[in-house]
């Protein structure tokens, strides 16, 4: 395997560049999907990509639908709960006042819903998917499962202690979703269940759903070849938080692996694209943007760069496409360092915008002791939870990848858009069609 030269590798090891991109990042506070943070973020990853040497940087915007948040209060009986650090809006929510019984239905799965009796009922699911299950359960499953079982609300509950109450879309591209929805941290999550029976629950949610432009950020290195390897990551982030881990974290390594393949771009032999997309957050509208407006005959592999940097072990979802989970085994083995792999093929990142068309991709992260999501997704997503020698040696290994990809050498095998179709869990299919990602049957473009 085309192996990255020593000295390069421990540039990576010594570099203050990545983090500089975060602190900048971070600085901006508020990226949320089509407002004026996203935007700022959006130039600072531009700059970014000229320091780091890359060329025919842009920035390419298109149309998104917004989402502000207002202000969301849950009721039960007599205590009302409105502190946005107890109960927060889901994106893509209605706004919209309902009222019912609360009932619990678990983990969200849907023999739990099944079970319940949802009918006109605000419906209260966990973060947590069950260790048996087998993939992982998403937000929008659960919302879209109760709203489909009758529920009139819905209440996202985090299982993981004092992290706060998480954000997360739930309408993608049938904004906005049918049901108004929240999320309440774990503590609320379960004051809420122990007063609630035999009383009233009333959930009121304000926001506004409006027209908003996003904006993608595009640079190259390496040789002007038809084919070329795609580097992705998110700038959007949730507006609760800095958007550190989730996803400043990724930008700044794909601007660093940017600069580090720069200073060997002559030895690179196919292009490689840095893309940073807006509006990952609701829906993939960057990634979908991109892959739309590309030709994908020519993208050899993307490799997406999300959730990266609360540990340097580096976790692979390979969407089942082994020729590149061999290049990324062969690299751990090489410099003796953990990997985590995964081969589900899954709609949720950037990198499901390229794989529904067949194209060779994954989703490259960092795997921690923790469960879930842990801080991301919540106001807790901050810098502090971050460290500089993690984002360094993931920079090493995705600069090392990126590379050996980049070779002639590497062959990797293309998909039908049929094969992935058929490899999706049910879970997912009912998900994509609820919230208008369901591109089968119909052309991308």
């Amino acid at each position: 395997m085309q192996r990255l030269p020593p000295a390069v590798v421990g540039e990576a090891y010594n570099s203050e560049f990545s983090w500089s991109v975060l602190r900048e990042l971070v600085d901006v506070e508020n990226r949320m999907a089509g407002q004026a943070g996203e935007r700022r973020g959006a130039a600072v990853v531009s700059d970014a990509f000229e320091r780091a040497g890359a060329r025919n940087v842009a920035i390419d915007g298109f149309e998104i639908p917004g989402w502000w948040r207002g202000s969301s209060s849950l009721a039960v009986g007599d205590r009302r709960y409105r502190k946005d650090h107890q109960v927060i809006a889901l994106p893509g929510t209605p706004s919209g006042e309902v009222s019912g019984p609360l009932v619990d239905v678990g983990f969200g799965t849907q023999e739990e819903i099944d079970e319940a009796d949802l009918s006109d009922s605000i419906a209260v699911a966990t973060s947590r998917t069950p260790e048996e299950f087998g993939r992982w359960l998403h937000r929008m499953e659960k919302y879209a499962a109760c709203a489909e079982a009758g529920a009139v609300g819905f209440v996202f509950r985090n299982h993981v202690e004092g992290c706060l109450p998480p954000t997360g879309e739930v309408g993608y591209h049938n904004r906005p979703g049918p049901i108004p929805a929240v999320g309440v941290s774990a503590e609320l999550g379960e004051r809420l269940l122990r007063r609630s029976e035999g009383a009233e629950t009333a959930l009121s949610v304000d926001c506004r759903n409006e027209p908003a432009t996003s904006r993608n950020v595009v640079g190259e290195v390496g040789p002007a070849t038809e084919d070329e390897v795609l580097l992705t990551a998110h700038i959007d982030a949730h507006d609760v938080s800095e958007g550190a881990n989730d996803n400043g974290a990724g930008c700044a390594l794909v601007a660093e692996v940017g600069r580090l393949l720069a200073t060997v771009e002559d030895d690179l032999e196919t292009r490689v694209r840095l893309v940073t997309f807006g509006s990952e957050e609701i829906g993939l509208y960057g990634a979908y943007h991109d892959a739309a407006t590309r030709d994908l005959e020519n993208v050899k592999c993307v490799v997406n760069v999300d959730g990266a940097g609360n540990s340097r072990n580096l976790r692979v979802g390979t969407n089942g496409f082994e020729g590149l989970e061999r290049v990324f085994e062969a690299l751990a083995e090489d410099r003796d360092v953990p990997l985590s792999t995964h081969d589900t093929v899954s709609p949720h990142g950037d990198q499901w915008a390229y794989v529904e068309e067949g194209v060779p991709a994954v989703m490259a992260s960092s795997v921690s002791e923790g469960s879930g999501r842990g801080w991301g997704h919540t106001h807790a997503d901050t810098l502090d939870k971050l460290d500089v020698r993690d984002l360094r040696a993931l920079a090493a290994l995705l600069a090392e990848a990126v590379f050996a990809l980049a070779s002639e050498a590497v062959t990797l095998g293309r998909r039908s858009r049929e094969a992935t179709k058929n490899a999706l869990a049910e879970g997912y299919v009912d998900e994509l069609k609820v919230g208008g990602r369901w591109h089968y049957g119909e052309p991308l473009r």
